[in-house]
């Protein structure tokens, strides 16, 4: 098993799992049978920073919602802003029935920005 410190990207990974697992409401026992993992191995990923084989990583990335370019190209999201991040990170937990609500929110905003760049109203 690799050390965290051998895995650039995957500094917060544990801390990524935990959060995902609570937003989507999931025990660690639950969530450790989805992927058939024992939960003391999740628990051990989740709060001692354990790097699991990749057939573990890929399963909870694609079970948790988590954006697979921070860890393994992690310079592409040091490039983009932390709230640009996070919300990233919250719009791939959100439920698909709120995705209108969310894009038309995105369009609004879209549309203000673009009449004040036509108008000089900055």
């Amino acid at each position: 098993m690799a050390n965290i410190e051998d895995c650039p990207g995957f500094e917060t990974f544990g801390a990524d799992v935990k959060a995902a697992r609570n937003a989507k409401h999931l025990s660690r026992r639950a969530l450790a049978e989805i992927i058939d993992i024992d939960s003391r191995y999740l628990a051990n990923i989740e709060n001692k920073g354990t790097i699991p084989a990749l057939p573990v990583i890929i399963q909870l990335i694609k079970v948790c919602g988590l954006p697979v370019e921070q860890y393994f190209n992690p310079e592409v999201m040091r490039e983009e802003s932390a709230q640009r991040q996070r919300v990233s990170h919250k719009l791939k937990l959100c439920p698909e029935h709120y995705l209108p609500v969310i894009e038309g929110a995105i369009d609004g905003a879209l549309k203000i920005k673009q009449s004040t760049k036509e108008t000089g109203d900055v």
